[in-house]
């Protein structure tokens, strides 16, 4: 039982992004049509050009901006403010949410590849402001986004999170890895499960897993 598993977890993470919201938001839609327009803008190419790198970068690189940083140099200061200012009226709270990651006892963060700003909008769109203990944005992991090494060290130092005694909540499966080799228990957090090593758990309906953490326990 899930509870039994998590017993020892004393802090947890929970990735943005399409996992303290539902991905029929559909919020990212908004934010890829940014990214490809400032691509577009800052690099001079065309739209289906500037699309297409998005696309590369995320892939290669972890996100777009690591990779504009890494092969043109922009900086990231302008692109994050420009991409995230997006309309987030399409949020509604989740007070079923809000209730269930309350009771979980011990630290809870938030670590996201986008700003820790725009995390603190969407929180507050989702009806979940001030209920976690840090907001972590990839201005936090020195730019170095998950699913690199480097990221999770920065932020986990940053935390004070000790990791064989930590959870993490995410919905891109390449994010878990680095995680689940620390030793902590690793949740995928989607519409339809991704089966991998490195992936322990996954939910559809992220309240009912944490919900099930609250079990008695038995020792």
């Amino acid at each position: 039982m899930p509870h039994a598993i998590f017993s020892h977890v004393a802090h947890w993470v929970f990735d943005l992004d399409n996992t303290l919201y539902p991905p029929s938001a559909r919020l990212f839609d908004q934010i890829e049509r940014r990214m490809t327009d400032y691509v577009a803008r800052v690099l001079d190419v065309p739209e289906d050009e500037a699309n297409h790198l998005r696309d590369h970068y995320w892939r290669l690189y972890g996100t777009t901006l690591a990779g504009l940083m890494h092969e043109h140099g922009v900086a990231p200061g302008p692109y994050l403010a420009e991409v995230h200012d997006i309309d987030f009226g399409v949020l509604t709270p989740d007070p079923e949410l809000r209730a269930a990651i309350a009771d979980l006892p011990g630290q809870k963060i938030v670590f996201t590849n986008g700003s820790a700003p725009y995390a603190e909008q969407v929180l507050a769109a989702r009806g979940l402001s001030g209920l976690f203990d840090g907001v972590f944005g990839v201005e936090h992991a020195e730019y170095h986004p998950k699913p690199h090494p480097e990221a999770f060290a920065a932020v986990f130092a940053k935390a004070g999170l000790t990791p064989a005694r930590a959870a993490m909540f995410e919905d891109d499966p390449r994010n878990l890895a680095v995680p689940h080799g620390l030793g902590m228990r690793t949740v995928h957090v989607a519409p339809a499960p991704a089966p991998a090593p490195h992936i322990e758990h996954h939910t559809a309906d992220l309240p009912q897993f944490l919900r099930s953490l609250h079990a008695p326990r038995h020792h």
